[in-house]
């Protein structure tokens, strides 16, 4: 591998790629409505001399460089969240403005500046043919993943494969481009959405005696909620807190998975009612709950937790606690129904794709995160990156699927910054972007598919029972 060669190559993209990114922004791409950046990304990569490009049943665009039996995918989710206030953002979220070290908008950081990286890098591996004999590169744009993490590669797994004659055994690994702030990410916490219900009888509000509020029933609910995510675990507290995950006492097999990862979380993030009137007492209530699931927690321990908080106990069959599942149409109109539950995954450092890309930074960038310096701290990313090179994501991808479901090595290198996801005035470095073209472009060819092992995982949740085809 002639890393000079790589870098020079990656370098003299970097016009392209900052243009590339600037014109997915300027196509507003929230989940089910990314029909427009999807035609974008098809037409740079046919531009770019695509061996074959194609958009699957639910709306992800995948790019094939390469003719092998073996795949190497690179993974980029090319939907947005919103834009919340508006008045938050100082300019026009989706101008796509620059300079010449960032680009401003809604998607730079998360995530389309790693599909404007994948693409490239790809370019750069026929450029240099870099692809080894017997493997194909398959770039996805995949779509969907802020409303439901890795639902899109369920159906690559499930649907796009078979009826393309593929075997989920082909693919190799999966480099995740997801921001990772200049690190090799190698797994990360879980998460699942929670529902909890509650009854209550109306009557009218000038005696509420005569009713059941289930407001004020969920009123004790949400403060144990709360004090599950923020109570110590010791003998004092009645709820004890999620922080016990961390103690081998509680967690014995998998405490010191969960100290990598970090502990797990829960908050409410949507609360919902009904009542006749404003006049009147309320006879339901409900509450969304967002859970982060770290090492050694499962799906149904999650649950059990809040069926045994003390206030759910309380009203007894008046509260039901369930996992949300998701429905909601494609922009193609193809409906994958699936559960609300995302696994938690993490890789063994010494797996062999893991090391493939840590050899590849390397050789190309050293031992060191790298990023731009800046002293507007508000541009800076070198105060975000003095960290160990391997690590962890704090949020959730397309791996939950991809590795936590169906055992397909996954790992993490992306351009940006995971503290500029879902914030306003949301911006990438252009390094980023011409670093990470460099490093999946050299990646392949340091692949030592002998070094492989049977179980690449060091942790992996367990799925549910329900049969999600």
């Amino acid at each position: 591998m002639d890393s000079k060669k790589i870098l020079d190559a990656a370098e003299s993209y970097r016009a392209g790629m900052s243009s590339f990114l600037r014109d997915m922004i300027s196509h507003p791409s929230e989940s089910c409505e990314e029909k427009e950046v999807v035609a974008c990304i098809k037409a740079e990569m046919e531009k770019l001399g695509y061996d074959k490009v194609e958009v699957d049943g639910l709306g992800n665009v995948i790019g094939w460089m390469g003719e092998g039996g073996k795949i190497i995918a690179i993974d980029s989710h090319i939907d947005t969240v919103g834009i919340g206030n508006r008045n938050n953002w100082t300019a026009d979220p989706y101008e796509g403005w620059e300079d010449d070290a960032i680009i401003y908008g809604r998607g730079g950081s998360d995530q389309e500046g790693g599909m404007a990286s994948a693409v490239y890098g790809a370019k750069i591996m026929k450029d240099l043919d870099l692809i080894p004999a017997g493997y194909k590169i398959m770039v996805v744009g995949s779509v969907q993943e802020e409303d439901c993490d890795g639902m899109c590669w369920q159906y690559i797994v499930n649907k796009f494969f078979p009826a393309n004659g593929i075997k989920k055994e082909q693919v190799e690994f999966v480099i995740s481009t997801e921001p990772t702030d200049g690190g090799i990410y190698r797994g990360h916490r879980g998460r699942m959405e929670i529902r909890v219900d509650v009854k209550g009888v109306s009557c009218h509000g000038s005696a509420p005696e005569r009713g059941d509020n289930a407001i004020y029933k969920m009123a004790d609910i949400l403060q144990d909620v709360r004090a599950l995510n923020e109570n110590p675990a010791g003998s004092t507290v009645e709820v004890k807190g999620l922080v016990k995950m961390l103690d081998p006492e509680f967690n014995p097999e998998h405490y010191e998975d969960a100290r990598f990862l970090g502990r797990g979380t829960c908050t409410t993030s949507q609360i919902f009612y009904t009542s006749p009137s404003r006049c009147a007492v309320a006879d339901s209530c409900s509450i969304s709950i967002d859970r982060r699931m770290t090492a050694g927690e499962t799906w149904d321990s999650c649950l059990q937790e809040i069926r045994d908080l003390p206030s759910v106990k309380k009203y007894g069959e008046d509260v039901k606690v369930s996992m949300y599942m998701y429905d909601r149409p494609s922009w193609t109109g193809e409906v994958y129904e699936t559960e609300a539950y995302f696994p938690t995954w993490i890789n063994k450092e010494s797996a062999a794709h893991v090391q493939a890309l840590v050899d590849a930074h390397h050789a190309l960038f050293g031992d060191k995160r790298l990023g731009h310096s800046d002293a507007d701290p508000a541009r800076d990313a070198m105060h975000l990156r003095q960290r160990p090179l391997t690590d962890k994501w704090t949020f959730s991808t397309n791996g939950v699927a991809i590795q936590g479901r169906y055992g397909i090595p996954c790992v993490g290198f992306g351009p940006g910054a995971e503290s500029q996801a879902h914030a306003p005035n949301e911006i990438i470095w252009k390094d980023d972007l011409v670093r990470c073209a460099a490093l999946y472009a050299a990646v392949p060819s340091l692949y030592r598919e002998e070094n492989k092992t049977a179980d690449v995982s060091q942790f992996r949740a367990g799925k549910t029972d329900n049969d999600i085809k």
